[in-house]
């Protein structure tokens, strides 16, 4: 039986943090470089290529936030609703529910904020 893989992106101005979980463990940590320096396709083909490597559509939660226009990155459309695509459907959170707790130095930072809507994103599926 293969998990639901549950694909959290949070876009921040200055970088996305992205947390990838299956079955409550972490599969995969980012700490990418900001939308505004991504092709405008990156995320989406960042999340295919995720989704065949695991060979099933993913749920993904795109945190919202003013300060980063979501819609650039390809996972909503023009009206600010998530996107469904062969590969992966996006949820929205919004970014009240993203904000980070603290600044962990080293490594890629803390994840828990992400990790807590991953966990209860069942509404995805």
């Amino acid at each position: 039986m293969s998990y639901p893989v549950t694909v959290t992106i949070a876009p921040e101005p200055t970088r996305v943090r992205i947390l990838a979980t299956q079955d409550r463990h972490d599969i995969l940590k980012a700490v990418l470089a900001p939308t505004s320096v991504a092709h405008p396709r990156a995320a989406a083909t960042l999340l295919e290529g995720l989704s065949l490597w695991y060979q099933q559509t993913l749920g993904v939660v795109l945190c919202a936030d003013d300060r980063v226009p979501s819609f650039g990155s390809g996972l909503c459309d023009e009206l600010g609703f998530g996107t469904r695509k062969l590969h992966f459907e996006v949820g929205i959170a919004e970014h009240a529910r993203c904000r980070r707790r603290g600044r962990v130095h080293g490594g890629l930072g803390d994840f828990r904020d992400l990790r807590e809507l991953s966990v209860g994103s069942g509404w995805l599926r």
